[in-house]
């Protein structure tokens, strides 16, 4: 009787481990374009971070293009930027790709990569940002974007390491000590 005990507690703590460790799918598999209209390979980033930013070009936090291409220069080895362009926030991303792309490099010389626009909540929203808000694909925690360039860092291996409101500057020591 206790072995068949044994046997099913052991059972159940396999299965609850399992439960535990299973994350839907990785970031790596997710599809999104740039803003030429050609596929992103974002396991192409394996070994680097990645910070995702919802981007607008008529938004009050639009100076911050300036300090993500600091970010991205300085840690350009250890660390791959993607911004992404978004309307959802008072029409402030009207552009088409190719304005978007001019505007991002004759304003603040953006050389990290810019995807296509998409839609970063609501029913629409692109299987990137239901990735890193939700909590059972990202493994650890379910969130909202609440206004433009709200940043998401994501660690090397894959793994969700935090998301940052719009008024953390991107060379903020709450992301910069990540890539240190």
């Amino acid at each position: 009787m206790k072995q068949l005990i044994l046997s099913c507690l052991l059972l159940t703590i396999s299965i609850n481990t399992m439960s535990q460790n299973t994350s839907s799918e990785s970031i790596y598999d997710i599809k999104i374009n740039i803003l030429n209209g050609e596929p992103l390979d974002l396991s192409t980033y394996k070994d680097k971070y990645l910070l995702f930013v919802n981007v607008a070009s008529e938004c009050g936090f639009t100076g911050q293009y300036e300090d993500l291409q600091k970010l991205y220069d300085q840690y350009k080895n250890k660390l791959m930027v993607i911004g992404v362009p978004c309307n959802q926030f008072g029409s402030q991303e009207p552009g088409t790709s190719e304005e978007i792309q001019t505007f991002c490099q004759v304003n603040y010389g953006v050389t990290f990569i810019m995807t296509e626009k998409v839609d970063v909540k609501g029913e629409n929203q692109h299987p990137l940002y239901q990735w890193l808000t939700d909590k059972s694909k990202n493994g650890k925690t379910s969130t909202t974007v609440k206004w433009n360039f709200q940043k998401y860092l994501i660690a090397p291996d894959g793994k969700y390491i935090d998301y940052y409101y719009s008024m953390t500057k991107p060379l903020s020591s709450k992301i910069t000590k990540h890539l240190k």
